[in-house]
């Protein structure tokens, strides 16, 4: 979701279609204890009351389980000794953790509480068992919290404490991870920190010793980025780490292998640009797919989708064009293989079929919907969406109704 500068715009939005998680609206329905273990198929277009095609609901967790007000990011940890699978929340008031192994019986293990006030925006990011956590909430930092602890909780839910805390900035919107390298990327953090809201680089090699490592402030603030060890069509940047940056007005392409010398590659824009928010590569590193977060609201798209070849990226150049099916807000999108998972708030969680991306040819093979009332453009509805567990399991994170569970249908 968008930084501050528009905050104003996002509680009156919010404000007008949320509704209390205690509400008998269609958009926080079922009886909560049952929601815990609703396996429920998608058939005829419908999972229960939420609106689907091709994905089945496997459980959610209501807000007023986790004592919590909104919902915001998700993110996953798999434990290799155990072979467990975590969701990962954030909220308003901190980060939740769900044992989601067991798909008849999800567990609540505990909060990790906020280092600040309670606020709409927190990001969460995994490397080496651990969970990087950052918020806009002043003087917030970033939480390291040891994920291995999950392994045994008695009589959850429980309060957990954070296992280290970097404070070399305050409040930040996100937080990148290139696993391959050990280093994360802290970005939209004040504009008048050292690196003016760009990217704040920290070794976290050693998890719960990080360490300064740089920044880069040269294109100004990112509001999102995508951090990878390049591997693309490009061979001038084979094994450099490459930073994207969505930069609100601009995508910027920087080389961030040098911590001490990182340095702009190119910088591209596109036609009727209102916020530039988030992005991800496709496996082939050749196309980069972007999201413009106000673009449905103040020019009345569809919910436009943005596809970028990045085959050479002193050069990059707009490839093509996704309107979607209904006029809702995009907002986070993660690619797995031929398949973008595109976070969609109102209109929940749409899958696009990206096989046929290089012919231009991109078409939604799947949806399911948490927030049914609506798919009009407002900031309400599913925040994001992680699709890497091996199991299938999809976690989506909803602003209103909590944490919920899908999968691909048999």
């Amino acid at each position: 979701m968008k930084k501050p500068v528009f905050l104003s715009l996002f509680l009156l939005l919010f404000i007008g279609c949320s509704s209390s998680d205690d509400s008998p609206d269609i958009n926080n329905p079922g009886n909560e204890a049952d929601a815990l273990t609703n396996v429920t198929p998608c058939a005829n277009g419908m999972a229960g009351v939420y609106p689907c095609n091709g994905y089945d609901f496997i459980g959610r967790i209501p807000l007023s389980d986790f004592g919590a007000e909104s919902g915001n990011d998700s993110w996953g940890w798999t434990d290799t000794t155990t072979g467990k699978e975590y969701a990962l929340m954030g909220l308003d008031n901190g980060t939740a953790f769900v044992d989601i192994t067991d798909e008849e019986n999800l567990i609540y293990l505990g909060k990790l509480p906020a280092a600040g006030d309670p606020i709409s925006w927190h990001d969460i990011k995994v490397y080496q068992d651990h969970a990087f956590v950052v918020s806009e909430a002043p003087g917030h930092g970033m939480q390291v919290f040891d994920l291995t602890k999950l392994r045994n909780v008695d009589n959850p839910p429980a309060t957990f404490e954070a296992d280290a805390r970097y404070t070399g900035f305050g409040s930040a919107h996100n937080i990148v991870i290139n696993e391959d390298t050990g280093f994360a990327y802290v970005v939209g953090t004040v504009r008048n920190d050292a690196f003016r809201g760009g990217a704040h680089f920290i070794n976290i090699q050693d998890p719960k010793n990080p360490v300064a490592a740089g920044g880069y402030a040269e294109n100004g603030y990112s509001h999102d980025a995508q951090v990878i060890t390049y591997n693309g069509p490009d061979s001038d940047y084979t094994g450099r780490e490459i930073y994207v940056g969505a930069n609100e007005d601009v995508v910027i392409i920087a080389d961030v292998t040098d911590k001490e010398n990182p340095r702009n590659i190119s910088t591209v824009d596109y036609p009727n640009i209102e916020y530039t928010h988030q992005g991800w590569f496709t496996d082939d590193q050749r196309y980069f797919i972007l999201g413009d977060e106000l673009d449905e609201a103040r020019q009345g798209f569809k919910s436009r989708t943005l596809i970028f070849d990045f085959s050479d990226l002193d050069n990059p150049v707009q490839h093509d064009t996704y309107l979607g099916t209904t006029s809702a807000i995009d907002h986070n999108g993660y690619v797995k293989g031929n398949e973008y998972y595109l976070a969609n708030y109102t209109a929940g969680v749409r899958v696009l079929d990206i096989s046929g991306i290089a012919n231009k040819t991109i078409t939604e093979s799947g949806f399911f919907d948490t927030y049914p009332s609506t798919d009009n453009a407002d900031f309400a509805g599913v925040w994001s969406v992680y699709p890497y567990f091996t199991s299938g399991k999809i976690v989506v994170s909803d602003i209103n109704s909590g944490l919920f569970i899908i999968r691909k249908s048999n």
